[in-house]
């Protein structure tokens, strides 16, 4: 259902500040853009219809409420509920707005999902995937380069479009890390450990060059002819490697897994905050949780004196 003249201008307004005074990248501005829709395809629905510029606190709780009936995911319900109040924020700043319909509208405690992360034994099983055994020098250079992306992707705790776009500039391999490209054009420095820079090198003095062919191109990570890979490409492998493990994962859970496995081994936030460059370490401090909570798993079911007093209550019964 295609949205109306009206909703269309305002968003269109919303899309340029994003682009020009936020400055964010075009990734963000298309989330921003696909939830903004949404939300004005539902109001359209509506009896009667609103238009965007009319909504009311009680539709975004309704709109919000839909979406978290309709999937389990509630991240992006509250991804959802942060663009909205980008949104009316502006139109309130340009004064297109009186007031704002997304205010004191509380995000239900159901919404703060942990992030998935594999053990260290499944992250393991996934890194050392062996491909079939395909002697031909195309599948030797994909495998080549497969196995060092999942290293990457896992040893420097990043996004898929930040690996897709790494260039052979950004590579320090005899410093031991990368220039890293995150959101909104921030630059930060993630170290590789040694198995990550050994993946690398030997996929770059190589394997690389089968790929590329006679051509050129900046990126490390390529497909075949030079060509960009795709970011459904990158979760197509890391689905592949999994199955060894016996449990689906995705490149996002190999970041969650490295940030929880660090956390579980000491590091502090602030080391953790700018390997992942989180801008706010309170969304770092998630990975708090997810160590308790595994750590408690495991007291429970290997302390002689955890499981104790119910132990002991069905004896006595």
């Amino acid at each position: 259902m295609g949205i109306s003249a009206p909703n269309q201008g305002v968003l269109a307004g919303f899309t340029d500040y994003l682009k020009v005074e936020r400055g964010l990248a075009p990734l963000s501005v298309e989330a921003y853009t696909r939830d903004l829709t949404q939300f004005a395809n539902f109001l359209q629905q509506q009896k009667p219809a609103r238009a965007l510029l009319r909504a009311r606190r009680e539709d975004v709780r309704n709109f919000l409420d839909h979406w978290f009936s309709q999937q389990a995911d509630g991240r992006s319900v509250a991804r959802r509920l942060s663009a909205m109040r980008q949104f009316y924020k502006y139109l309130l700043l340009d004064r297109m707005i009186e007031q704002d319909p997304t205010l004191n509208i509380d995000t239900p405690r159901q919404w703060k999902v942990l992030p998935k992360s594999l053990s260290r034994s499944e992250t393991e099983s996934l890194l050392q995937a062996r491909p079939p055994r395909i002697e031909d020098a195309w599948h030797v250079a994909i495998a080549a380069r497969d196995r060092a992306m999942l290293e990457v992707l896992y040893g420097g705790a990043l996004r898929v479009s930040e690996v897709v776009g790494i260039a052979l500039n950004d590579l320090k391999i005899e410093q031991g890390y990368v220039l890293v490209h995150g959101k909104g054009d921030k630059e930060r420095i993630v170290p590789l450990g040694r198995a990550a820079v050994e993946a690398v090198q030997g996929y770059v003095s190589g394997p690389r060059s089968v790929l590329a062919g006679q051509r050129s191109s900046p990126l490390v990570f390529i497909a075949r002819g030079a060509r960009r890979l795709t970011r459904q490409r990158v979760w197509q492998m890391v689905r592949a490697a999994s199955q060894a493990g016996g449990r689906p994962a995705s490149p996002h859970m190999l970041r969650h897994s490295c940030a929880t496995h660090m956390v579980e081994n000491g590091a502090d936030l602030r080391t953790v905050q700018t390997i992942l460059g989180h801008s706010d370490i309170s969304t770092t401090q998630v990975y708090t949780h997810v160590a308790m909570d595994r750590l408690k798993t495991v007291f429970m079911n290997h302390h002689p004196r955890a499981k104790r007093r119910s132990q002991e209550s069905g004896v006595r019964s």
